[in-house]
C-alpha cells in the first residue's frame, strides 16, 4: 500500500471519529430557553417572560403569557397588578396643552395577580409558565393576556439627529407593580416596567404580479406615449433586491429622459390627524432617454433597507429599537371588519417610476406607480423541548441612538 494511501485512510478515519463526536455532544446537549427578567428597584416585584416579540397572525395573535415573582416582606401587605397597553403617541409629553393629550390607549387591561384570585393551574397557560413555576418557587404568580382583534402592530416614526424626547409612535407595553389597589399611582420603585412588540409576518404568498400601464397624450402630437411598470411578485421581504421592470414605447413627439425608479414609504397618520408622509426609500436615477418613435425595456434593481436611510426623520420602522435590531416598518395589513382610524399609523410601499417629456413647447413629467408589500418572512415554528434549563438574560430594549428618554421609561436616560 502506497505512503499517500494510508495517510487517506487515517484522515479518513479521524474525520469520521471527529463528525462523531460532534455529532455526540449535539445530540447530548439539551436546549436552553432564554427567559427575559426584570426587577423593580425595590425588589418588590420580578417578571419573567420568554419572548418580547408576539405574531399577529391576521386570524389570531400570540398571547402574552409569563411569571411574575413577589417578595411577601417588601410588598407589605400590598396586592399586586399587571397591565397589558397598547398606546399611540403622536407627540412628545411636553406637548399636551389646554387639556388636549397627544396620546391615547388603544387598548388596557389590568389583571390582579396577588393574592391569586383563582388556582395557578388555572392561570397557567403554556409549558414555558410551567417550567418557570417549578424552578422559582411558591412566590412565583402566572399572567396570561389575550388581544383583541383590532390591535395594530408596533411602528414608531424615526427622530431626527437633533430630535429628543418620545415620538410618533403606536407602543406595547406590559407594566407590574404593586398597591392597596389598581387604581391608586404607581410607585416607581414598586413597579416594573417592560416594552414589547406586536409583529406581522408575510402571508402565504400570492399568485398576484402587480402590473400598472398608461398611455400619455401630448398636445401637438398626433400618438401617445405608453408606459408599463411590472413586478416579478407583490409581497418583499426586508433586505431583498426589488427588480421593477419598465416598458416605454414612446410614439408621440417627444423625447423622454431623466428616467427614475424609486421604492417609496407611504406613511399615514389616522388617529387626532390625516397627515401623510411620504418618502422615499430606495432611488435609481439615469441618463436613459427614450426618443420619439424609439422603444425602451429595462429592469431596474432597488434596495429599500434602513442603513441607507438612517437619520431621516419621519421615517417609519418596526418599533422603537436601535438601528441594527429593526428595519423600515413591515407594511399594515388592516382586517376588513376593523376601522383604520382605530390603527393610528398605517404604513404602505410602492414603486414609482418618473421620467421628463421634453418637446418644442415644452416640458412635463409624466410617472406610473405599482403598490406592493414588504414584510418579514414567516419562520418556520420553534420546536420546544421537554427542558427545564432557562437561561436568564436582563430585558432591557436598546432604544434608537442618540434619543434621550425619561425616568419613566425601562431603560436608563442616555446622552
Amino acid at each position: 500500500m502506497k505512503h499517500t494511501d494510508v495517510n487517506l485512510i487515517m484522515r479518513n478515519h479521524m474525520s469520521s471519529c471527529l463528525n462523531n463526536c460532534v455529532l455526540q455532544v449535539l445530540i447530548t446537549m439539551s436546549p436552553k430557553h432564554v427567559v427575559f427578567k426584570k426587577v423593580s428597584r425595590d425588589k418588590s416585584v420580578a417578571v419573567y417572560m420568554a419572548k418580547r416579540d408576539f405574531v399577529d397572525h391576521c386570524d389570531f395573535v400570540d398571547p402574552v403569557d409569563g411569571v411574575i415573582v413577589i417578595d411577601p416582606v417588601q410588598l407589605k401587605g400590598k396586592k399586586v397588578y399587571v397591565i397589558l397597553s397598547c398606546t399611540f403617541r403622536y407627540g412628545r409629553q411636553d406637548m399636551d396643552v389646554m387639556g388636549v393629550a397627544f396620546r391615547r390607549d388603544l387598548f388596557l387591561v389590568t389583571r390582579q395577580v396577588y393574592p391569586e384570585l383563582q388556582d395557578k393551574e388555572k392561570l397557567t397557560h403554556t409549558k414555558v409558565q410551567q417550567k418557570l413555576l417549578r424552578k422559582l418557587g411558591d412566590n412565583a404568580f402566572p399572567f396570561f393576556f389575550e388581544f383583541p382583534d383590532n390591535l395594530p402592530c408596533s411602528v414608531a416614526l424615526q427622530p431626527g439627529p437633533s430630535d429628543v424626547g418620545k415620538k410618533c409612535a403606536v407602543e406595547f407595553e406590559v407594566k407590574a407593580f404593586c398597591g392597596e389597589s389598581q387604581d391608586e399611582k404607581i410607585d416607581k420603585e414598586s413597579s416594573v416596567r417592560l416594552s414589547i412588540r406586536k409583529i406581522q409576518f408575510s402571508p402565504e404568498n400570492s399568485k398576484l404580479v402587480p402590473v400598472a400601464d398608461t398611455t400619455f397624450e401630448f398636445l401637438m402630437s398626433e400618438k401617445p406615449l405608453h408606459i408599463k411598470l411590472s413586478l416579478s411578485k407583490e409581497t418583499f421581504y426586508h433586505g431583498e433586491p426589488i427588480k421593477a421592470n419598465v416598458e416605454i414605447t414612446n410614439s408621440s413627439s417627444r423625447n423622454i429622459k431623466d428616467i427614475s425608479v424609486s421604492v417609496e414609504q407611504v406613511t399615514n397618520i389616522v388617529l387626532y390627524s390625516n397627515d401623510k408622509y411620504v418618502k422615499s426609500v430606495a432611488k435609481e436615477e439615469t441618463d436613459d432617454s427614450v426618443p420619439s418613435g424609439t422603444t425602451l425595456k429595462k429592469d431596474y434593481t432597488l434596495h429599500p433597507v434602513l442603513a441607507h436611510n438612517k437619520d431621516r426623520r419621519g421615517l417609519a420602522l418596526d418599533g422603537r429599537l436601535k438601528h441594527e435590531d429593526t428595519n423600515l416598518a413591515s407594511s399594515s395589513i388592516v382586517k376588513q371588519e376593523v376601522l383604520k382610524e382605530v390603527q393610528g399609523i398605517l404604513v404602505s410601499y410602492k414603486v414609482v417610476v418618473r421620467m421628463m417629456a421634453t418637446g418644442t413647447i415644452g416640458s412635463s413629467e409624466v410617472s406610473l406607480e405599482v403598490p406592493f408589500r414588504l414584510m418579514h418572512p414567516k419562520p418556520e415554528p420553534a420546536k420546544e423541548g421537554e427542558s427545564d434549563d432557562m437561561v436568564f438574560e436582563e430585558f432591557k430594549r436598546a432604544y434608537l441612538k442618540g434619543v434621550v428618554y425619561g425616568d419613566d421609561d425601562e431603560s436608563p436616560t442616555e446622552a
